[in-house]
């Protein structure tokens, strides 16, 4: 049973003879599955009352354990965004009251972001829900072929993971 991405990798099969077009099958269909679920992704928080970054900043703090906190540093990398994301992130969401800005260290110099019980309880609400509803989304793969998938894709993920590495330029001799 062809899908319309077989069709494609056919078609570039035939129109350039030579070329290799296998990771049409993969990559295209990631792409477009990526694009499928970020617009659902997108639906979902939306009915939930909430954004993807807030979402990605009130889960971080969530995911770090009680009591709750981390520094915006340490926030900004495990969110894979800048420090100024971060603090753009954290300004909102405190004027939402979902975090709060607390002094930390022992010079009072240091910040720490706190999850705060309005942001506590929007996240298990947003989590429960946003993860029931995607769990749904794979009901066309056995549990078995989604942790086989899932397994594919770590491998392919962690290869891409460094391909910044690889591509940067040695640097220059003396």
């Amino acid at each position: 049973m062809d899908d319309a991405v077989d069709l494609i990798q056919s078609a570039w099969a035939r129109e350039r003879p030579g070329t290799p077009v296998a990771s049409i099958g993969v990559i295209t269909r990631v792409w477009r599955i990526g694009k499928l679920l970020s617009d659902e992704r997108r639906r979902t928080l939306t009915r939930l009352g909430i954004d993807a970054a807030t979402l990605d900043l009130l889960s971080t703090l969530r995911r770090a354990g009680a009591p709750y906190q981390l520094p915006p540093g340490e926030l900004a990398r495990l969110s894979l965004v800048s420090a100024g994301a971060i603090s753009q992130r954290v300004a909102r969401a405190e004027s939402e009251g979902l975090v709060r800005r607390e002094k930390a260290g022992p010079d009072g110099r240091s910040v720490l972001v706190t999850l705060t019980d309005h942001g506590h309880l929007l996240l298990d609400r947003s989590v429960d829900d946003l993860l029931r509803h995607e769990q749904g989304l794979l009901g066309a793969l056995t549990e078995a072929q989604c942790e086989q998938l899932s397994d594919l894709l770590r491998v392919l993920l962690a290869d891409l993971g460094g391909l910044h590495e690889r591509e940067a330029p040695e640097p220059p001799t003396l």
